[in-house]
């Protein structure tokens, strides 16, 4: 025999499940894009100090 009172509860854990899974989408994502956005300024940064140097070379080329 089935407890049918059991089932009751199936509603409410459904909806913690689902709020679960969206908090954990959300946490993922926000991971993601922080992670993407440490790279862009560690990739900006090396190409910023690339440009100096290849700058600073030209002047010392240039000056007499």
């Amino acid at each position: 025999m089935i407890n049918w009172k059991a089932l009751d509860n199936v509603p409410i854990l459904l909806y913690i499940l689902a709020l679960k899974t969206l908090l954990l989408c959300l946490a993922f994502a926000g991971v993601k894009i922080y992670q993407s956005k440490k790279a862009e300024a560690a990739l900006k940064k090396e190409q910023a100090e690339k440009r100096r140097l290849q700058d600073h070379g030209r002047r010392l080329h240039q000056d007499p």
